[in-house]
């Protein structure tokens, strides 16, 4: 006859503390981090625009009262003062006056024009903005990986391929910085769309498969599909 199991070890009181301890770091850092880049964030803002602000300018000489983020604001009605002007026939044409001056720059003409880019495209909000996310097979058969769909390949690229399939540019990032990568143009037929946004895909790729969003959902809706 077999001898049962013997009892599993109690825990002391030291592993319990330390337990406790790593889950209320969980639960603290993220909130402490996000309240420090905040503050951190508004400070230097504040630092860099406030002195640019003719003093009897300031809302605190005019009011007596001080606050934080007074810099922040600022700079948001500037920014939106200059955007609106921006849309009408004379700040188009001031803004084409100015790049033109930019591009005859060497050095600030490539570092005003690479930030631009940029610029662009994250605050996009046009179809040049990533559709959604799939799955592609790379760097070989069998192994997937993340991909962000583009567009549908167009122009000499699609020429070239002459294929009779429709075929789709992706961007396959890399881990832990998804801003660099390769640009692929595959068949769509071979490529698995994704439920997921393209933001949880990021998080996924940023995270290197750590951080899964929501994976009973995406469970229960390729059971329902099945």
């Amino acid at each position: 006859m077999s001898l049962p199991p013997p009892p599993p070890p109690k825990r002391g009181l030291l592993a319990k503390l330390r337990n406790a301890f790593l889950t209320g770091l969980v639960i603290v850092a993220p909130a402490v981090l996000t309240i420090w880049l905040i503050v951190a964030a508004v400070e230097f803002i504040d630092n860099r625009v406030l002195p640019l602000i003719p003093r009897r300018a300031l809302p605190d000489f005019l009011t007596g009262l001080t606050f934080p983020g007074m810099g922040v604001l600022i700079f948001l009605l500037l920014t939106l003062a200059v955007g609106w002007l921006a849309k009408g026939y004379i700040g188009r044409h001031l803004i084409e006056w100015s790049e033109r001056i930019v591009s005859r720059m060497p050095v600030v003409r490539s570092v005003y024009q690479g930030l631009k880019q940029i610029a662009e495209t994250v605050f996009a909000q046009t179809s040049t903005s990533f559709n959604r996310a799939c799955l592609v097979e790379y760097p070989r058969r069998g192994v997937w990986a993340i991909a962000f769909v583009s567009t549908e390949t167009r122009g000499e690229v699609a020429a070239r391929i002459g294929a009779q399939e429709k075929h789709i540019a992706v961007f396959l990032p890399t881990t832990p910085n998804p801003t660099s990568g390769f640009l692929l143009f595959v068949p769509e037929t071979d490529t698995i769309p994704l439920d997921m946004s393209v933001e949880d895909a990021a998080k996924l790729v940023i995270s290197a498969g750590l951080v899964v969003p929501d994976p009973d959902k995406a469970t229960a809706r390729i059971a329902r599909r099945r």
